[in-house]
């Protein structure tokens, strides 16, 4: 199974960029941080992306695949959930990477 996220992963978009979470709930946690859900807020900062000499920095997280079988009020996020990193036109720039997760709780 795989490891619930948490605000305490480390994630970053495909240019190089901070993903910062913020969960919307604090009351379930998994290795002392809040279990993150498809729907909290996610803000991207320090990308570089940019078209021609245009800047089209990653700016948000959008979650397509959430985990299917957990929920924390949501659908919680863990290491094999799909997140599509969008510019401020919403375009899709590349899928999320996720570096560390917490690896005390599993779910699918």
């Amino acid at each position: 199974m795989p490891n619930l996220l948490t605000a305490a992963a480390s994630m970053m978009c495909p240019h190089g960029g901070t993903v910062v979470a913020t969960p919307s709930q604090t009351q379930a946690q998994a290795g002392g941080a809040p279990i993150l859900q498809a729907t909290d807020t996610f803000v991207i900062a320090g990308c570089a992306f940019v078209v021609g000499v245009v800047p089209m920095p990653c700016v948000t997280v959008q979650w397509t695949m959430p985990a299917q079988q957990v929920q924390v009020g949501a659908n919680a996020l863990t290491e094999s959930s799909v997140g599509l990193c969008l510019a401020a036109t919403q375009a899709p720039q590349g899928i999320v990477l996720i570096q560390s997760t917490q690896t005390q709780v599993a779910g699918t």
